[in-house]
């Protein structure tokens, strides 16, 4: 079974070694020398090389040249794990299996962008790991393999996407196989129960002291590396918050944002319920105790 595949963050990265050690034929990569889209991007040339696999570098993947590049190494299936474009009908039927496509969700709830942060920032206390038939429109393709994953609270961005990349590995391993074999199974998704989230924006990091402590931690380990982090403004200048830990405060006649105290780097800041300590921020100047962060 001949594998193109398509990939540029560092999940695609280990998805990609994952194939190698199974000794599947991947016969081209295609991905990215640069990106100012993927906060955890991954150039996978250096895999390539190492293991004599020809590649590509693409910006647009459905331009005529990168399909004939395709077209050229015949393909029995496509993996596209990790490329922040939709992939159009004149590459979709090229390998006569599909195209297998991934989306860390239990689709078909929460398609869409980037679902990793909504989780973490929504609160949610589960998830999934989906790989699907990619179509023409977004992530709405016949599942192929789907396993449940438990966030926990302790849970930030960085814990829970190597616990989803775990899990996906060990998917790989099973449905690799029955690809290989032609004896696997598609289920359809129910479209009636689908939900889409929308692309987040940079004013979704924004910490707002009138949130409580409990959004502002959502948010903050949502926001973590090896995304772009969580931000106030202070003095007129971002600051980046890549850490917190919620506090019960119970006094109801300090405003939200005053300063409660500082000890070391770390700030106590209250909250419109309860309070939130600062322990890993890139305050140039430490605020003061009563001071504001509006």
């Amino acid at each position: 079974m001949k594998i193109v595949y398509i990939g540029t963050v560092e999940f695609s990265k280990a998805a990609l070694q994952k194939l190698i050690e199974l000794k599947a034929d991947v016969v081209g990569v295609l991905t990215r020398k640069s990106s100012g889209l993927n906060a955890d991007f991954a150039d996978l040339s250096s895999i390539c090389v190492k293991n004599k696999i020809p590649y590509k570098y693409v910006t647009d993947i459905n331009i005529k040249e990168n399909q004939e590049w395709i077209r050229n190494k015949r393909p029995d299936i496509i993996f596209c794990f990790g490329f922040s474009q939709i992939i159009k009908k004149a590459i979709l039927k090229i390998p006569s299996l599909g195209i297998v496509g991934y989306h860390p969700a239990k689709l078909p709830i929460n398609r869409g962008r980037h679902p990793l942060i909504w989780a973490l920032a929504l609160g949610l206390g589960k998830t999934a790991s989906t790989f699907f038939f990619m179509d023409e429109s977004c992530d709405s393709g016949d599942i192929l393999s789907q396993r449940n994953i438990l966030i926990e609270y302790s849970d930030d961005a960085g814990s829970l996407y190597r616990k989803v990349t775990n899990i996906a590995l060990r998917q790989m391993e099973g449905f690799l196989p029955k690809l290989q074999k032609n004896n696997y199974s598609r289920i359809p998704q129910d479209h009636s129960k689908s939900s889409c989230w929308r692309k987040r924006i940079k004013e979704d990091g924004r910490i707002d002291f009138r949130m409580t402590s409990r959004a502002i931690y959502n948010l903050v380990r949502a926001l973590t590396k090896p995304y772009p982090g969580a931000h106030l403004i202070w003095r007129g200048e971002e600051v980046k918050i890549w850490q917190v830990v919620e506090k019960k405060y119970n006094i109801a006649n300090i405003e939200c944002g005053k300063v409660l105290g500082i000890s070391g780097r770390q700030v106590l800041v209250k909250c419109y319920a309860g309070a939130i300590l600062l322990t890993v921020h890139e305050f140039k100047v430490l605020p003061q105790t009563g001071e504001y962060l509006l």
